[in-house]
């Protein structure tokens, strides 16, 4: 009897979850940390907080399981992205961490404005203070380091502490979400660390997601140390734990946002549609690569409807408001809240309710904020195809508001595509321990994704009614991109 237990270290919480010889989940705890939100509206976790949690959770795990520890054969991670961290030689946080969403560094991209392009060639991604350079760039004007000092992503950080400093590194997946990953070469760019004033001495050495990135005791729990192999960042982990190793197979995990991502196979693709390329998993030094969007309001519009508009007392209650709704109803809700995302990239635009009429009522307000979820997916998509010239037949999803039966008849029904919906929710947490398992001789790669189990939504919608609703959303698109112009 052997054992994995996989971290799915996210932007709320850190999930831990035991796998067994055969990849089988067998138990799942989780823990909080604080979001901590400045009077700038800076976002931020506390580093030591979140390592604090990683390990007691895995001591919760082995007790309430009551495993016995020495069958415990590795660690996986799989981490919140672009959440930047900086620490002394020692493992302690010279600052709290910088959290993906966090906009602070805005100022410093718009300094490297000019570069955008050259920098879009080299690594893939859009100029944004999204990504860690500029937060790691704002890290080092604001806590001006008087010592040593390292800078990563939070696994980085996890498998730093956990190794008790003697292994600073990361993977191939979360180097690519830098913004410093010269994605052609598979290194840290020379050209981009000068530009943004990174010296390369304090980045971690970038892994394949396959490889042993250090031994770990967990801080005396184990007792041996074990290897901690299996690292990627969470969506990256989804797709590839939905199997996703083919080319042109495409998942869309679906939390605050969306993550869509598609395999593109071992040859990097830009995108001319707004579209981010980065590696998609890489092992035993193949890399493969993925080209991605990601939708800023999936979850977060039924969050809106439930706490700011108080239409819904929770997510749940959708679906039956929707069955009670007006069907020919044509309202449509672009939801712009803080401007369009891929594949528009306007900023400045605004959210809107289109086409209500006057028997228009509060259920097709909800009805229309549900369908926004799939047009918007439907959009990149469509980039998707634009960009690579892969059709796409079906697409796989995971996460909370793919359980809205609805939602995935309707994507199915926008993007006329296969819509399966993973039975389980935990996608990252099971791409990365399938990688450690692969790793280690335990699992067989080509067994592992038998075990998925999915629903199925096809459409159904004839092509004249499909365009009719297309044409809708695609009405109020341009309107708000007219005024916008205007």
């Amino acid at each position: 009897m052997k054992y994995i237990i996989s971290i799915d270290q996210s932007t709320q919480a850190t999930k831990a979850i035991l796998f067994d010889g055969t990849g089988k989940f067998i138990k799942r705890v989780d823990r909080k940390h604080r979001q901590i939100i400045s009077e700038e509206g800076y976002v931020s976790h506390n580093p030591n907080e979140i390592y604090q949690n990683v390990v007691a959770l895995i001591g919760e795990l082995i007790t309430t399981t009551k495993i016995q520890t020495e069958y415990i054969v590795a660690l996986a991670i799989a981490n919140q992205r672009e959440t930047t961290v900086m620490w002394d030689k020692n493992g302690q946080p010279l600052a709290d961490a910088v959290v993906w969403q966090c906009s602070r560094a805005k100022d410093i991209a718009e300094k490297y404005a000019a570069f955008s392009n050259r920098i879009k060639d080299i690594t893939g991604l859009q100029l944004s203070p999204y990504f860690p350079a500029c937060k790691m760039r704002w890290l080092i004007d604001h806590v001006k380091p008087k010592t040593d000092y390292c800078m990563g992503t939070i696994d980085s950080w996890l498998i730093y502490k956990l190794t008790k400093g003697r292994s600073f590194k990361t993977d191939t997946t979360n180097a690519s979400r830098t913004q410093l990953y010269d994605i052609h070469a598979g290194v840290w760019s020379d050209e981009l660390c000068d530009l943004f004033g990174i010296e390369k001495s304090h980045l971690a050495e970038i892994n394949d997601c396959n490889a042993i990135f250090g031994y770990t005791d967990i801080e005396g729990i184990l007792p041996i140390a074990i290897p901690i192999t299996g690292v990627m960042g969470d969506s990256h982990a989804a797709l590839f734990g939905h199997g996703c190793i083919h080319e042109g197979q495409v998942k869309t995990t679906l939390g605050t946002g969306s993550s869509i991502m598609m395999n593109i196979g071992t040859e990097v693709k830009h995108s001319s549609n707004g579209l981010v390329t980065s590696v998609a998993y890489s092992m035993d030094g193949i890399r493969t690569f993925a080209i991605e969007g990601n939708v800023n309001y999936a979850g977060a519009v039924i969050t809106w409807l439930q706490n700011d508009l108080q239409l819904i007392k929770n997510a749940n209650e959708t679906e039956e408001i929707i069955k009670d709704s007006n069907k020919n109803d044509k309202t449509v809700l672009v939801p712009a809240f803080t401007g369009l995302g891929a594949p528009y990239w306007n900023a400045q635009a605004k959210a809107m309710f289109y086409g209500m009429s006057r028997t228009t009522t509060w259920k097709e307000l909800v009805k229309a904020s549900v369908e926004s979820i799939a047009y918007q997916i439907t959009d990149v998509l469509n980039a998707m195809v634009s960009d690579t010239g892969i059709s796409i037949k079906e697409v796989k999803t995971d996460g909370g508001p793919s359980r809205n039966k609805y939602l995935m008849q309707f994507l199915a029904e926008t993007s006329r595509k296969s819509v399966y919906v993973s039975s389980v929710e935990e996608l990252s947490a099971i791409g990365v321990a399938y990688m450690s398992g692969i790793s280690l001789g335990l699992y067989k790669q080509e067994e592992l994704f038998k075990q998925n189990r999915y629903e199925v939504s096809k459409y159904h919608l004839s092509k004249s009614d499909w365009r009719e609703i297309i044409d809708r959303w695609n009405e109020a698109i341009h309107l708000i991109q007219k005024n916008h112009n205007e």
